[in-house]
């Protein structure tokens, strides 16, 4: 061949290179942009089943048609789909978790320009809001297999009628009405403020003085050394608080006092100066929380001149030892601001443990030195052709892998200056490995660093961390539907792997100067079917003295759990199931403690109290077996779920819906007694509780807290966020800290009754007078969530209350929306035949949802027309 021709084939060669690459870089034949989508819930109970019926219409807005084939649409979808023929003759395809896609079949003609197409599902269970439905749709065309478009033309369209809303035969309630609000509301009574407590939580003891203390200067701080952290923190405070940074002639004075507990204090303010004694520096720092809700709430807003502190005297400790709250970063990702914002609201109110769950299914978000495919995979979301490079889009985070909710994590950096500053405001941060099960970034990260060294020709560095056996065969899913999450139990470097990770973990601790005790292993909702064909789990039964059966795993796997971390003088935490053995009671299967591990230490969230579902007696039944048990339910203290029944009020709702009063209501030791709904939100009858294991004065001993939880499926920024939290957090943080309640502890229910709603009054003062008024201005303001007003109408006049006396209702008669100029509700409006709409405000603007109303005639007005 001579040059000229190799040359030539050379040239003819690279211009087909180029013009493949050109043509797999060009853009899509449909631009994305142009279908609008939208989508509703056609029909609860479809077909007389526990499902519902459900329809995308996409409609083609462009002036080309949209393709018969060569196409999928992806998307994320919190219900397991129903494989049937869409008359549609397009197609649903589930394919892994919460992700599936939408393809045409045989025989499917496209869409042309204008046109629309309808594509209906069948989902299991129901839908009832907007976070039931589907999310973070995108096109994927078979020319860019790699590439995904998102569809940002989007609408859910609100259910409006009875088949809609109504879950299943029997539902009682479609959604919450403002009458319904009006009525819950009508037992809360308007208290003056002087007549409110004067701190919050609630003290053991207060007494005012009838003085009050004006600083208008940073005081002068004087503190024993022992409590310098808070008088730092004070100073600071007080710095930001007030305009005139030094000069005060106000004297704070903070002395340790052996006699009191380690978490106990006295606060004094009158006329001369402020007094602190405490039996530490933590002890301190409540006392300085209590001091700052003591300050009028607006005094945040921006510097003062002067503020004026009511004079009194407060005695107080906390009722348990262990008050906590969880944020899960993995499903959805909360960044370092988030965190810390948590924290100062943590801090505030006196809760001392931050549950910090960084690993799911769907992210790992703290970075491990040596492990870095934990981040580089485990921490990112997106579409790839392959999987191996990222997790698969979740939660409706979308192809793009910019999306902040689906990927993102902790630097090591990160979480030492989280660790730092929440050990200076005494929160402690448990870190959780959730394992076995829920482990899906874990074992798909351990998995690309497998063959990416094996590649490289090191097979022996290739296996050192993996947590898969490549040949199992086992078939299941999770309850979030994936099939493929669990680390495998038998393999020498899963706990290899757990080491490394804890190790790294522990280090971090200790460079912060935080306190760690515990690490939690998770241990919830490890599949069936799970481990049945693993080759390495059946040599291993094989093996193993002790290990018989696949359930028999699960205690193997907590034994050597439990080895890792006493070695390094650590305590197992972990979810319910880590306390439970399988066995059989009447030939039927049946779950006790497990009493391997009673006496070891183990300490239990138990979040399985759906009430009317027979597990309410779950967290009494292990502290009764001598498991340290931190009260977890979903029914009271799940603050995912969402805060009432409406479409538009974002959440779950599996395990009831779950509004302020419901951690308020909450009593640790007897929570049988004033638990009010089952989960679907029906009266309680006499005979849930008949039969259920009763708290015994052994198994109280073994309960050292509460904890309150947001899960973050359906999270997805950092309002959200905060909506979601708070108000939440504040009856979370009086049931932990104020002192068992003495409606509580009466037995006459009549009785109990009348004195739970004067506490219920007294706390929703509290919220509306004073804390909402600080959360408006704290950090600049947290997204609180405002209660809708409640109304009701009759003869023609509309009546409305609010839930937190205090707050602002403002209206509307002639149809427009309300602002925070709209007149002010202070009394029954006249408004026969209008359309009256009610909007609730915070001092600083910050509001509820609209609701409306239709007033009707009076029943004399409407006969007098007809004659």
């Amino acid at each position: 061949m001579n040059r000229y021709n190799y040359l030539g084939k050379l040239l003819t060669g690279l211009l087909l290179l180029l013009t493949a690459s050109s043509k797999a870089q060009q853009a899509p034949s449909f631009d994305a942009s142009q279908l609008r989508t939208s989508w509703e819930v056609v029909e609860n109970n479809y077909k007389g089943g526990m499902n519902f019926l459900s329809n995308f219409t996409f409609v083609n807005t462009a002036k080309k048609p949209f393709p018969a084939r060569g196409w999928k649409l992806y998307f994320n979808f919190v219900r397991m789909v129903k494989p049937e023929e869409l008359p549609s003759r397009v197609k649903v395809e589930h394919v892994n978790g919460d992700l599936y896609y939408l393809t045409p079949l045989e025989g499917f003609k496209g869409i042309a320009p204008g046109d629309s197409l309808k594509v209906g599902m069948v989902g299991d269970a129901w839908a009832v809001n907007f976070t039931d439905a589907p999310s973070g749709l995108y096109l994927v065309w078979d020319e860019q297999p790699a590439k995904g478009y998102s569809v940002r033309d989007y609408e859910i369209r609100p259910s409006t009628t009875a088949k809609q809303l109504l879950r299943y035969p029997g539902d009682k309630t479609a959604v919450i009405t403002p009458t319904d609000i009006f009525k819950q509301n009508s037992v809360i009574k308007d208290i003056p403020l002087a007549d409110l407590p004067p701190v919050f939580p609630t003290p053991v003891e207060y007494q005012k003085n009838g003085s009050s203390l004006v600083i208008d200067a940073v005081p002068v701080i004087d503190a024993d050394q022992e409590l310098e952290n808070s008088a730092t923190f004070l100073k600071n405070e007080l710095s930001a608080l007030l305009s005139k940074k030094s000069g005060g002639k106000t004297t704070i004075s903070l002395k340790k006092d052996a006699s009191l507990n380690a978490d106990a204090y006295t606060l004094e303010v009158n006329a001369d100066g402020i007094k602190i004694t405490a039996g530490s520096d933590e002890g301190a720092f409540y006392a300085v929380q209590s001091l700052r809700t003591l300050i009028p709430p607006a005094a945040w807003a921006a510097p003062q001149r002067s503020v004026t502190l009511t004079g009194v005297k407060v005695k107080d400790y906390p009722r348990f030892g262990y008050r906590a709250f969880m944020i899960d970063v993995s499903r959805n990702f909360h960044n370092k601001r988030d965190i810390i914002r948590i924290l100062d609201a943590m801090a505030l109110y006196k809760l001392n443990v931050l549950h910090f769950h960084f690993s799911d299914d769907e992210g790992w978000r703290l970075e491990i030195p040596g492990l870095p495919e934990l981040t580089a995979v485990g921490a990112k979301r997106g579409h790839s052709a392959d999987w191996r490079d990222m997790l698969p889009p979740s939660y409706g985070s979308g192809p793009d892998t910019t999306n902040t909710a689906g990927t993102g994590y902790f630097s090591r950096n990160d979480f030492i200056e989280i660790l730092k500053y929440a050990t200076a405001r005494h929160i402690k941060v448990l870190p959780e490995i959730e394992s076995p099960g829920h482990a899906r970034a874990a074992v798909k990260s351990m998995e690309s660093r497998y063959y990416k060294l094996k590649a490289a020709g090191n097979e022996a560095g290739a296996k050192e961390y993996l947590l898969t056996d490549l040949e199992d065969k086992s078939d299941y899913h999770s309850v979030q539907y994936w099939n493929d999450n669990v680390m495998n139990v038998a393999l020498p470097s899963t706990y290899h792997f757990l080491e490394k990770v804890i190790t790294e973990i522990q280090a971090m601790y200790k460079e912060a100067g935080a306190p760690l005790t515990h690490i939690h292993m998770g241990g919830d909702e490890v599949p069936g079917g799970v481990f049945e064909k693993s080759p390495a789990c059946i040599a291993l039964m094989k093996s193993e003295p002790g290990v018989k059966n696949v359930n028999d795993l699960w205690y193997y796997y907590y034994r050597k759990v439990n080895s890792i971390l006493k070695a390094k003088g650590l305590t197992v935490a972990g979810w319910e199931e880590a306390g439970m053995r399988k066995t059989a009671m009447g030939g039927a299967p049946h779950s006790i403690p497990n009493p391997d591990f009673a006496n070891d230490n183990f300490q239990l969230n138990v979040w399985n109290n759906v009430i009317g579902e027979g597990q309410e007696d779950l967290s009494y039944r292990l502290a009764n077996a001598g498991y340290k048990v931190v009260l977890s339910g979903v029914s009271n203290f799940y603050f995912d779920m969402a805060y009432m029944k409406s479409f538009d009020e974002p959440g779950f709702y599996w395990g009831g819906f779950v509004d302020v009063d419901k951690p308020f209501y909450f009593i640790p030791f007897d929570y049988y007694k004033n638990a009010k709904v089952d989960a679907r939100g029906n009266p309680i009858k006499p005979e849930t509780f008949a039969g259920k294991d009763r708290l015994t004065e052994y198994g109280a001993r073994n309960i050292p807290g509460i904890q309150g939880l947001l899960w973050s499926e359906t999270v997805i920024n950092s309002e959200r966020m905060e909506y979601m939290m708070l108000p939440k957090l504040l009856p979370l943080a009086e049931r932990a800290w104020a002192q068992d309640p003495a409606w509580a502890r009466e037995q006459e229910p009549m009785k109990a009754e009348t004195m739970y709603n004067e506490a219920w009054s007294v706390f929703c003062n509290v919220m509306g007078k004073k804390e909402m008024q600080r959360l408006d201005n704290l950090n600049g303001g947290y997204n609180t969530r405002v209660p809708n007003a409640g109304a009701k109408t009759e003869n023609g006049v509309l009546t409305a209350n609010v839930q937190f006396p205090g707050l602002i209702i403002r209206y509307t008669v002639n149809g427009e929306e309300p602002t925070s100029k709209s007149p002010v509700y202070n009394g029954p409006i006249q408004a026969a035949g209008k359309t009256v709409k009610l909007k609730v405000y915070t001092t600083k603007g910050h509001a509820s949802k609209t609701i409306t109303v239709k007033v009707p005639q009076p029943d004399n007005q409407l006969k007098n027309k007809k004659l």
